[in-house]
């Protein structure tokens, strides 16, 4: 696909809608070059320290949806780690154009300065905010705008699944 492509998968309500970010919410850069390879070993440190976190808690035989939602929040976070680490030398650039995989004249970017792959648009509700409404009277709006990728989701749902369950998950730990 090229960049901006989409592909309507449920009509209008979910879409594969290839973009690209530079590794965090919404397209957001942290300091070029250097702030991404900084993000990149910030995300590597988290990921260590999450894997040491579930293999304590198997230790302290924690409630084994505590374990796996904290695996889906490892799982997440490794997978945009792969994609900053190595898409940009896997893939021709897709601006304008459909990437290519193992390009010969290279990738688009070196090694740690890939950017992070995004494809998943749910724009359920398009709309107007009521002419009474304090701050965007009139404005349009639409419900769920963000594009995310699999490996989002994968954070998503363990944060959620933790926050859901924390009873249940923490009391064994008590």
């Amino acid at each position: 696909m090229q960049l901006g492509e989409e592909i309507n998968v449920l009509g209008h309500w979910f879409i594969i809608h290839f973009t690209e970010n530079y590794g965090m919410a919404f397209g957001m850069e942290f300091g070029g070059g250097w702030g991404k390879i900084l993000l990149t070993v910030f995300r590597i440190i988290a990921c260590i320290i999450i894997g040491w976190y579930i293999y304590h808690l198997s230790k302290k035989k924690a409630h084994q949806g505590l374990i796996i939602s904290v695996a889906f929040i490892l799982a997440g976070a490794f997978g945009n780690i792969i994609d900053s680490i190595f898409y940009g030398t896997l893939f021709s650039d897709s601006m304008f154009q459909i990437a290519h995989f193992l390009p010969v004249d290279g990738g688009y970017a070196s090694l740690w300065h890939g950017k992070v792959v995004d494809m998943l648009y749910f724009p359920i509700i398009d709309g107007h905010f009521p002419q009474w409404f304090p701050f965007w009277k009139g404005e349009a709006f639409q419900f769920f705008r963000p594009v995310f990728n699999i490996a989002d989701s994968s954070i998503t749902i363990g944060v959620a699944l933790i926050l859901l369950f924390q009873k249940r998950f923490f009391k064994s730990l008590r």
